[in-house]
Order: C-alpha cells, then structure tokens, then sequence
C-alpha cells in the first residue's frame, strides 16, 4: 500500500529555490561576459563563424 511522501519544509524549499536562482545568475553572468569578449574580439576559447568567411562561401 502507497504511503504519503512527508511534508518538505520551507526552509529546505526556500534553499533548493535559492540555489537555482544562484546557479541562473552564474549562467547568466558566464554568457554575458562571452558575449562581450566576442564583441570585443578578445575570445579565445569560443570558435565562431565571422563574417567574412561566410561572404567568401557565397561569392
């Protein structure tokens, strides 16, 4: 017979909910700071198409 899960408390939900919001706002912080540093021509460790390659291609 199925017995009912116990009741998770607030605080352990308030922490599991604070923990994702942490992990978001790394994410969020990490694609932003790659963003800028593509735009500034600074990236090493991003390989991305650039422009000119793709005009090449279709000439």
């Amino acid at each position: 017979m199925a017995v009912p899960k116990k009741k998770t408390s607030k605080t352990k939900r308030d922490q599991r909910k604070a923990k994702w919001k942490q992990k978001a706002a790394l994410q969020a912080q990490k694609a932003l700071s790659l963003g800028k540093s593509i735009l500034t021509g600074r990236a090493k460790g991003f390989v991305y198409p650039s422009n000119e390659e793709d005009e090449d291609e279709e000439g």
